[in-house]
C-alpha cells in the first residue's frame, strides 16, 4: 500500500528559498586552476581513454553539443579543439568547501544538496526582491574575488527550495533569477517538461503515454492523476512543488558503503580487475572505519564487456577491518570467476552492507576478556588496530602508503575517491 501524502496548510505567500547551482563547476575549477584552459572547450574525464564519457563540459564545450555522458571519441567529432582533462575530484571538494564558507559570509547555507548545489533559508527581512537581489549580487562578487573569476554560478529565488532550482535553470551562466508566488503558473509555462528536476527520460515518456506533451497539460492535470502516471506518490507530490508550496525533505540513514570504477581497457582483464576489487575494498573499509560503522554483509558485483552482469555476496559477523573484506573478496572471486570464464570486465562494484554503527556494539573488551575468547576473535581484535595503523599512515603521509598485499600500480589513480551525484566526499576520504 501507498503511503498516504500529507497536505501542506497553507498555499505559498512570499519568497522563503534563495538557491545557487554552479555552471559546469568541475570544468570551471579545472580553467581557474589552469589559465591555459580558459575561454577553451574543456572536457574533464575519469580516465584517458577514447572510450570514456565525458562528466563534465565547460561552456565553451557545451555550444558544440558536449555534454555530460557524451562519449570521448564523440566529443573530439563534434570539437576537435577539445581540451580533455583527467577529473581531480580532490580539488573540487577543496573549492566546495572553500565556496560554503563564502557564501555563508552573505547568507547561512540551509542545505547542501550536491557538490554545486546548496540552498538557504531566507529570513524575513530577506524575503523582498530588492534584498534578495542584493544577498545574490554579494555572492557572486564574493565567489569571484575570494574563489575565482571562472567559478561561476547561477541563482534561484522563489517560495519553495523546489522552484528555486528551477529558476536556476532558466538563465545560465552565471544568471539570476526570482520567481515570484503569484508568477509561478506563467514563469513554468515557459519552459519544457524536462527542464524540471525530476522529469527525465522514462518519467517524461510516461507523461507522453498519458497524453501530457507540454507545460501547461502538466499544470492542468489534478493530484490523484499525477500520482497515477507518476505510479507513485512522487505524482501527487509534484503537483504541490509546481504550485510553490515547500515540502519537507524526506529523511534517509546510511544503508550501506561502497565504491565502484568502470575500468579503462587495459585493466579489463580478470587479474587486472580482480586487482582494482582489492583496492575498492580496502577503500570501502578504510571509509567504514572513518565513519564509525560495521558492516555484516560483503557483495561484489561486475559487468563483463557486452555481456551481462555478475554478482554475490556473504556475510560475516560485523567487522570493519580490511582483512575480513579481503577474505570474503577472495572467496566470491573465486566463485564467479567460475561463471566469468576469462571474459574481459567493464566495471567493478564493491558495497558493504547490514551497517551497524561501532557505539551499539561490544567492540572494545579489555585485555583480560581477549584472552578468554576464541582464537578467531582474538585475530579479529588485532586486525582491527593494524587496520586502524594502516589509515593513520595513509592520512599523514598519503593514500596507498600502506596497502594491503599489493602495491599501488595503477590502481592508485584508477580507483581514487570520485564525487558522485548526490555524495560529496569528506577530504579525509582522498588518503583511503
Amino acid at each position: 500500500m501507498t503511503a498516504a501524502f500529507q497536505n501542506p496548510l497553507a498555499p505559498p505567500q512570499g519568497l522563503h528559498w534563495l538557491y545557487v547551482d554552479f555552471n559546469s563547476y568541475f570544468a570551471s575549477v579545472e580553467q581557474q586552476l589552469d589559465p591555459r584552459l580558459r575561454g577553451k572547450p574543456v572536457a574533464v574525464i575519469p580516465v584517458e581513454t577514447e572510450s570514456t564519457c565525458a562528466i563534465a563540459a565547460s561552456y565553451e564545450a557545451k555550444k558544440f553539443g558536449i555534454r555530460t555522458g557524451t562519449p570521448v571519441w564523440e566529443a573530439k567529432k563534434l570539437c576537435p579543439e577539445l581540451i580533455c582533462v583527467l577529473g581531480r575530484h580532490n580539488h573540487y571538494v577543496e573549492f566546495h568547501e572553500r565556496i560554503l564558507d563564502e557564501i555563508d559570509v552573505h547568507i547561512p547555507v540551509t542545505k547542501v544538496c550536491s557538490i554545486d548545489e546548496m540552498a538557504c533559508k531566507l529570513m524575513k527581512n530577506e524575503m523582498t526582491v530588492a534584498r534578495t537581489t542584493e544577498i545574490a549580487k554579494s555572492i557572486k562578487a564574493g565567489i569571484a574575488k575570494n574563489i575565482g573569476e571562472y567559478v561561476r554560478c547561477s541563482i534561484g529565488v522563489s517560495s519553495s527550495k523546489y522552484l528555486a532550482k528551477v529558476a536556476t535553470d532558466m538563465q545560465k551562466p552565471d544568471g539570476l533569477t526570482i520567481i515570484l508566488p503569484q508568477d509561478i503558473g506563467k514563469r513554468l509555462l515557459e519552459l519544457k517538461l524536462r527542464d524540471l528536476p525530476g522529469i527525465g527520460p522514462n518519467v517524461e515518456k510516461r507523461l507522453n503515454q498519458a497524453g501530457i506533451h507540454d507545460m501547461q497539460k502538466l499544470l492542468s492535470m489534478q493530484p490523484k492523476h499525477l500520482r497515477a502516471v507518476w505510479g507513485s506518490i512522487w505524482g501527487e507530490k509534484m503537483w504541490y512543488y509546481l504550485r510553490g508550496y515547500d515540502l519537507p525533505d524526506q529523511e534517509t540513514e546510511t544503508g550501506s558503503v561502497g565504491h565502484s570504477h568502470v575500468l579503462s581497457p587495459e585493466m579489463r582483464p580478470p587479474a587486472q580487475a580482480y586487482t582494482i576489487a582489492r583496492r575498492l575494498t580496502m577503500k570501502a573499509a578504510a571509509r567504514l572505519r572513518r565513519m564509525n560503522y560495521y558492516a555484516g554483509v560483503f557483495s561484489v558485483s561486475f559487468r563483463i564487456e557486452n555481456g551481462p552482469r555478475l554478482g554475490l555476496e556473504a556475510k560475516c559477523e560485523p567487522s570493519q577491518d580490511s582483512f575480513t573484506f579481503q577474505q570474503l573478496l577472495d572467496e566470491i572471486w573465486h566463485e564467479l570467476m567460475k561463471e566469468c570464464k576469462s571474459r574481459r570486465i567493464k566495471k567493478v562494484n564493491i558495497v558493504l552492507h547490514g551497517l551497524v554503527e561501532e557505539k551499539s556494539l561490544q567492540v572494545q573488551p579489555d585485555l583480560f576478556e581477549i584472552l578468554k575468547q576464541p582464537k578467531e576473535q582474538k585475530q579479529r581484535v588485532k586486525n582491527e588496530k593494524i587496520s586502524a595503523a594502516m589509515d593513520a599512515l595513509n592520512r599523514k603521509f598519503g593514500r596507498d602508503t600502506v596497502l594491503l598485499g599489493m602495491t599501488a600500480g595503477k590502481t592508485s589513480d584508477s580507483t581514487g575517491t570520485k564525487i558522485a551525484f548526490t555524495r560529496i566526499p569528506d577530504i579525509e576520504e582522498f588518503a583511503e
